[in-house]
C-alpha cells in the first residue's frame, strides 16, 4: 500500500477542556484551586502532550504531506485509501478513530508514556521516524481487530471498537423486542450490551463478575476469585457477546433471552418500543450516538472490516 498523506488525528488536552468551559486559563485556574484541586498537574500534562504532538508533527512531515484534524471532525471526515492514519492522545481516541477510517493502518503514538497505559498507543514520538521508514519499505506488521456494526431499519449505521450500549438514554426502564437465534420475546431492562474481543475486558466482564458474585453468594461458594469470568475473546475473533443488563420478569416482559454469542451467521435484532430517549451509543462515548425510538429496528453484527492497529 502506498501513502501519499498522513492524517494526525488529536483530542483536545484538559487543560483546553478547562479553559472553554471557563472562557479563559485564568478562570479555569482560580475555579480548580478553590476546589482544591492542582492546577499545574493540568499545565504538566498539557505542556508534555504539545512537545509529543511537535515532535510527531516534525517527523511526519519529513516523509509525507500532513493534515491534522481535532477527534470531533472523525464522523464527517472522507478519507482515502492513501492515508496514513496517526492517532496521538489516549487508548480511547485510537478505538474512536477505528471506527471511521474503514481499515487503514493505524499508528497509535503515545505522547506520555508516564501516564498513558498505552494499549493501544504502542508507539512513541522517538520511535516514529523510523517506524515510518520501514512503512514506506512496506516492511510492517498490523493487529488485526474484530469490531461490531449496528445498521437500523433506516440505514443509519453505528460502529464499535469495544461495545454498544442500546437502551434508554437515562435511567429509566428501556423497552424493545428482541430477536436471536430463532427465538423472540418483548423485555424491559437496563438495556443491552454488545462487546467485541477488544472490549471483553471492559463493561461486559464488569456485568459477568457482578453475576459470579452472586452466584457464589447464592451457592455459598467462598471462593471469591472472579478475574476469569469466562467473557474474554481474543481481539481477531469473529464473536461478539451480548448481555441483557438486570431484565425485569412481569406479565408483559421476558427473560428468557439474557445472554449469546454472534457471529458471522448469527446476529441480533431490536425492534425499540421507546416513545422518546432510546439511544445507541458506542465505546463508552455517549455523544456518539444513533437515536433508537419506537419504530427503530437495528441489526448488530460483526463489521465488514476491522480495525488495522500498526504493530
Amino acid at each position: 500500500m502506498e501513502f501519499e498523506k498522513a492524517i494526525l488525528i488529536r483530542d483536545k488536552t484538559r487543560l483546553e477542556q478547562l479553559i472553554e468551559r471557563f472562557n479563559s486559563k485564568a478562570q479555569a485556574k482560580f475555579y480548580l484551586e478553590r476546589s482544591g484541586g492542582d492546577f499545574g498537574t493540568y499545565e504538566l500534562e498539557h505542556h508534555t502532550f504539545y512537545d509529543s504532538l511537535s515532535k510527531t508533527q516534525e517527523v511526519i512531515s519529513t516523509h509525507f504531506k500532513l493534515k491534522i484534524i481535532d477527534r470531533l471532525f472523525l464522523p464527517t471526515y472522507l478519507f482515502t485509501d492513501k492515508d496514513l492514519i496517526v492517532v496521538i492522545g489516549q487508548d480511547g481516541l485510537v478505538a474512536n478513530t477505528a471506527k471511521y477510517v474503514k481499515g487503514l493502518p493505524i499508528i497509535g503514538v503515545n505522547p506520555d508514556s508516564e501516564q498513558y497505559d498505552g494499549t493501544l498507543l504502542k508507539h512513541s514520538p522517538n520511535e516514529l521516524d523510523t517506524l515510518i521508514k520501514n512503512i514506506l519499505k512496506g516492511n510492517y506488521d498490523t493487529m488485526k481487530v474484530t469490531m461490531a456494526k449496528a445498521k437500523l431499519n433506516d440505514g443509519q449505521t453505528l460502529y464499535a471498537f469495544n461495545d454498544f450500549y442500546i437502551g434508554a438514554a437515562t435511567h429509566v426502564s428501556s423497552r424493545y423486542t428482541i430477536a436471536f437465534n430463532g427465538k423472540q420475546e418483548y423485555q424491559s431492562s437496563s438495556g443491552i450490551i454488545i462487546s467485541t474481543g477488544a472490549g471483553s475486558t471492559g463493561w461486559l466482564s464488569s456485568i459477568f463478575n457482578m453475576t459470579n458474585i452472586i452466584n457464589n453468594i447464592h451457592n455459598n461458594n467462598n471462593n471469591n476469585n472472579n478475574s476469569n469470568c469466562g467473557t474474554i475473546l481474543n481481539w481477531h475473533d469473529d464473536k461478539l457477546v451480548f448481555v441483557v443488563r438486570e431484565p425485569f420478569l412481569s406479565k408483559q416482559s421476558k427473560v428468557g433471552i439474557g445472554y449469546g454469542i454472534l457471529t458471522k451467521n448469527r446476529s441480533l435484532s431490536i425492534e425499540s418500543h421507546m416513545p422518546t430517549k432510546g439511544v445507541i451509543f458506542s465505546d463508552g462515548i455517549e455523544t456518539d450516538f444513533i437515536n433508537f425510538n419506537s419504530g427503530s429496528v437495528v441489526a448488530i453484527r460483526i463489521a465488514e472490516d476491522k480495525a488495522n492497529l500498526v504493530s
